[in-house]
């Protein structure tokens, strides 16, 4: 698989294949949001900058995998986790689902979303 380079140290891709290790259980040491997406669905690009700006305020106290559903086995990831539609954005804290939306938010929701989930 293709590992794009993110400039922020605090976004990165993943996969089926490291899904657990880089997700479920780096959530016990961070909480991670991630970013159920697809290259031909336009919220997801619209809301990608959004989760960026995040990511980059919360300094380094949150991380973003972004998961690209099309690629390999990585549908079988967002049907674990009964993901419906794109994009889907799902926060994991101490290796646990705990909460998600759909579609794209502006900065502004997120950070709100994010006030009433983290814990």
């Amino acid at each position: 698989m293709l590992q794009v380079s993110h400039p922020d140290p605090h976004i990165f891709d993943t996969d089926h294949d490291r899904f657990q290790a880089e997700v479920i259980e780096a959530s016990h040491a961070h909480p991670i949001l991630v970013d159920f997406w697809a290259d031909w669905c336009g919220p997801c690009h619209a809301l990608t900058p959004h989760l960026k700006r995040v990511i980059e305020e919360h300094d380094g106290r949150l991380l973003l995998a972004k998961l690209e559903v099309d690629e390999g086995e990585n549908m079988r990831v967002a049907g674990r986790y009964k993901v419906r539609g794109f994009p889907t954005v799902i926060l994991f804290q101490q290796g646990e689902e705990r909460g998600r939306f759909s579609g794209a938010r502006s900065r502004h929701h997120i950070n709100e979303w994010l006030q009433e989930h983290l814990r």
